[in-house]
């Protein structure tokens, strides 16, 4: 049977995306084996499944690179607003997560004329169990080091609702990957913290409202971005003073965002707000063992060239953030 593949990025966080059919089923972790090896058409970091949702306007399935499943992905939940609301012909709409629906809309381009988006992050919660984290009997870990990662570093952990560790580091750390992909890979095999594993990332500010993230994804390795954690890491900036509650702009490797961190009534409001490129579409054959065997491809090259800009823009912007 011929099936449809788009190949789509958020921040330059890649995915192939399928609305899958009802009542036909595929082996999708064993597809994202596949189809994100980056051997093949350069891989990507994920596959984002569209399904019927009895609770919301649609609902969205996350795979890793390494067939695990994730829980949310702010990047590609973006990049499954634009189809969702694209087919509805709707401004707004729901989705259905693994752990929650969540609010998404089409908002004013964050540069030109790019496709963005703004999509809920939730649930929030600092409480170890939640990731889950286990250190010291502790409940909660907010910018402190903890002797056993590092002396220098303070961390935060954070499930948003992805387990994340943010690490607010000096420069040196984000020039010099080779200490973060250490210490992520050390947590990411069986380890006394994280029985799961977890994203890790390392932050240093540009300006007084931005911050560059990189990140250590879990299941995927270094990634150009990742929502959940540049979100978490806006958070966590807000929450020790490093910039302020608001409108935060996240820097990465794949480009920027903007993150949207507000406080009411004591409860925490977090958006994710960013470009959803569609850049290629595939269709073809998809085989039992998950081969994706390619018949024909559409290359978008307005929206590559496009975000290529806004990259070159968000990299400039870090030089001069970084050499005042």
């Amino acid at each position: 049977m011929t099936i449809k593949f788009d190949k789509v990025h958020g921040s330059g966080n890649t995915f192939y995306l399928h609305e899958e059919m009802p009542n036909v089923t595929y082996n999708w972790p064993l597809t994202a084996k596949h189809m994100c090896d980056s051997t093949l058409n350069n891989g990507a970091d994920g596959l984002l499944i569209i399904s019927e949702s009895t609770v919301a306007d649609a609902k969205m399935r996350v795979y890793n690179a390494d067939g695990s499943e994730a829980s949310m992905c702010g990047n590609g939940l973006r990049c499954v607003a634009r189809y969702v609301l694209t087919k509805l012909g709707k401004s707004t709409a729901t989705i259905e997560t693994m752990k929650a629906v969540l609010f998404v809309q089409k908002v004013k381009p964050i540069y030109k004329n790019i496709d963005t988006y703004s999509v809920e992050i939730s649930p929030v919660s600092v409480e170890l169990p939640s990731l889950p984290m286990s250190y010291q009997n502790k409940q909660e870990l907010i910018n402190i080091v903890i002797p056993e990662f590092s002396n220098s570093i303070t961390f935060t952990a954070v499930s948003v609702p992805n387990p994340h560790l943010i690490g607010i580091v000096p420069i040196q750390y984000i020039e010099d990957i080779q200490f973060q992909e250490q210490l992520s890979s050390s947590l990411n095999r069986e380890n006394d913290y994280f029985k799961d594993g977890v994203n890790v990332s390392f932050v240093h500010p540009v300006d007084e409202d931005s911050i560059f993230v990189r990140t250590y994804e879990r299941g995927v390795g270094f990634t150009n971005a990742c929502g959940t954690a540049m979100t978490a890491s806006a958070l966590v900036s807000a929450t020790i003073k490093l910039v302020p509650f608001g409108e935060v702009t996240v820097y990465n490797p794949g480009g920027f965002v903007k993150c949207l961190i507000e406080e009411k009534d004591k409860k925490l409001n977090l958006s994710l707000i960013g470009n959803a490129t569609f850049f290629a579409e595939y269709t073809g054959e998809l085989t039992e063992t998950g081969e994706f065997k390619i018949h024909t491809s559409i290359i978008h090259d307005q929206e590559i060239a496009e975000y290529n800009e806004l990259q070159n823009v968000a990299q400039q912007k870090i030089k001069d953030g970084w050499s005042k």
